[in-house]
């Protein structure tokens, strides 16, 4: 890769671990509806301007029937679970089970027809894949967090299939103007919910508040640009790779900023989910061609 795709890739290796660290910190003092509409209308506010002045608004409403889908996929439905279930397990843990990501994709493509065939190196992939969700859940997640658990596995699923609506309905529509229209969309379906209680925005401390504006502002509007800026300097496969890089970022800020316990499931896991992921999603040579989607804005990662 270029030295600026050098840049970008580390820019959102750790920009994308940071998330789970701020939800953390978010939750314990307001509630996740606030959380995610906080998130949203300051992200959108930062993004939706970027694309009426280019124009790409009124284009890409008339999908508007895919962007709906691809909001509840990939923001509304997945941030809600995200900061409930952080309320109950540790940021390491959330960040490591969401780095699953990929191997579901993998599937949920072969499942829908949409892949290459599963080959012997996918399969095996897979299989360690399992293994390490297995050591993850097997030792260090108890029976009481089975609902923050289900919320994570449901998210994982969003993040998954969400993609999957944009490179097949929206494949004209640039990313970062369906990502602004989807955050416009999920905050205001949460104001409802979030303006009565932004009392609690009031009474939050410092690192509560920065933790919301660095959600809305670095996590997500900065992290969409850089992230399809990304994918036109690599390529969307090589920018998927960050993919594999963000679960470690997120179980060293835990570790280190809020004392969490470097557990033996994440000892275990880590490197089991991680090495399944890269080989559940390694491709053919003959997928794999240097300019397939490299000019696109294809949205082959969520922000977590």
């Amino acid at each position: 890769m270029s030295r600026r795709g050098w840049a970008l890739f580390l820019t959102m290796s750790v920009i994308w671990g940071i998330p789970y660290l701020l939800i953390k910190v978010a939750v314990d003092e307001v509630s996740p509806v606030v959380v995610v509409f906080a998130r949203c209308l300051v992200g959108a506010a930062i993004l939706l301007p970027w694309t009426i002045a280019k124009g790409q608004l009124r284009p890409a409403l008339r999908h508007w029937r895919a962007l709906l889908l691809f909001t509840v996929l990939e923001m509304a439905a997945p941030w809600l679970l995200l900061s409930y279930a952080e309320q109950s397990l540790s940021s390491s843990l959330t960040g490591l089970l969401v780095a699953t990501v990929p191997f579901v994709a993998a599937l949920a493509a072969r499942l829908s027809g949409a892949d290459e065939r599963l080959t012997p190196v996918r399969l095996l992939g897979m299989g360690i894949g399992v293994v390490g969700i297995a050591a993850l859940l097997g030792l260090d997640v108890g029976g009481a967090q089975l609902l923050p658990i289900v919320a994570v596995a449901l998210t994982v699923i969003g993040y998954a299939t969400g993609p999957m609506v944009i490179s097949h309905s929206l494949p004209e529509v640039p990313g970062v103007a369906a990502s602004s229209i989807a955050l416009f969309v999920t905050a205001v379906a949460y104001a409802p919910f979030a303006v009565p209680r932004l009392g609690q925005v009031g009474d939050a401390s410092g690192s509560a508040l920065l933790s919301l504006v660095g959600l809305g502002a670095i996590c997500t509007a900065l992290a969409l640009a850089l992230f399809f800026s990304l994918i036109r300097e690599v390529g969307p496969q090589r920018a998927l790779v960050i993919t594999f890089v963000n679960p470690a970022v997120a179980v060293l800020l835990g570790v280190l900023l809020l004392d969490e316990p470097f557990t033996l499931g994440i000892a275990v896991g880590l490197p089991l989910v991680l090495v399944g992921c890269v080989l559940a999603t390694r491709r053919s040579r003959s997928r794999t061609a240097p300019d397939q989607h490299a000019a696109g804005d294809v949205a082959v990662s969520p922000a977590p």
